[in-house]
């Protein structure tokens, strides 16, 4: 089970990076030109610090990405995800490692992020430090502990990378009980809140389709009666098989309703019942403007 959780901690961090930044530094977006896109230097990694098939090593996910800054200069960021259950003790001296090796290799500073994703809420070192007769060292990094976050500031924020934490968050949940169906039951209404909330976001198509797998796959029921209760209840709540985005799905819903009413009332007023259904969905204004047609200012007297 690991093993997937690493491929798919892998697989959001790319799809939502620019998220992640904006979400663990608020200046983010004013020090980063994200139009200049992220490069994963996967090969630049492995050539400092190559990837460990002994089955006892730490279980961690590494990326090493190269930005941009607003003022034209290349930066590298690692990203470090801490997916075992355990801490490991060597940890921050591990951090440090890959500091020193990308610098003296590459010549390339790095911003480090560390993310735990254990169930307890202990503190975890956020530093190497090294002192020996006048002789000292300290290297410290970001870190992030996702059992010890907020579940409403989580679900408050309208950063996407949110939803990521608090499915992490939920994933942990009932790891007392003694039930496989009590603790299925328990995620299930979780997972089920998570896909709510995630309709009631204004996420882009594509991220509300990433998000999405990331929470169907990463919190996993023992019974698979569960996991199709689960789906069952998805297409309930997008009111079709889910083979679309859920966005289109919100969109097509939309429209059709405004469709059948506007038969009945004119093209005008079931443009404006489609607008209305679409504000309720929260969807962005200028997204409104561009499906119907309407003014802004009519959408909002709406």
């Amino acid at each position: 089970m690991r093993r997937k959780d690493d491929i798919l901690w892998k697989g959001i961090l790319e799809d939502v990076f620019d998220d992640f930044l904006c979400f663990l530094n608020p200046d983010a977006a004013e020090i980063f030109d994200f139009n200049k896109g992220f490069e994963f230097l996967d090969k630049e990694l492995e050539q400092v610090f190559p990837p460990e098939n002994d089955e006892y090593s730490p279980k961690v996910i590494d990326k090493l990405v190269k930005v941009f800054t607003k003022a034209g200069k290349e930066e590298w960021i690692l990203v470090h995800v801490e997916v075992q259950g355990q801490y490991q003790k060597d940890f921050a001296s591990r951090m440090y490692t890959y500091f020193y090796r990308i610098l003296d290799k590459y010549q390339k500073p790095i911003v480090a992020y560390a993310i735990f994703t254990e169930a307890n809420t202990k503190e975890r070192p956020d530093h190497f430090a090294i002192d020996f007769t006048g002789t000292s060292l300290r290297y410290t990094f970001n870190t992030y502990k996702i059992a010890s976050q907020s579940d409403e500031a989580l679900q408050a924020s309208d950063n996407p990378f949110a939803l990521v934490v608090l499915t992490a968050k939920a994933a942990l949940a009932g790891k007392g009980l003694r039930s496989s169906r009590e603790r299925d039951e328990l995620l299930l209404n979780l997972k089920l809140n998570l896909t709510r909330l995630l309709l009631a976001k204004q996420i882009a198509k594509e991220k509300i389709r990433v998000l999405m797998n990331f929470l169907r796959y990463y919190i996993r029921f023992e019974n698979q009666d569960i996991n199709t209760k689960f789906e069952q209840q998805v297409e309930i709540l997008t009111e079709r098989s889910n083979t679309m985005g859920i966005e289109e799905l919100l969109l097509d819903r939309a429209e059709k309703k405004g469709e059948r009413k506007g038969e009945k009332k004119g093209e005008k007023k079931g443009k404006k019942d489609v607008a209305r259904e679409m504000k309720k969905d929260g969807l962005p204004v200028a997204q409104i403007e561009k499906f119907t047609g309407l003014s802004v200012e009519e959408i909002e007297k709406l």
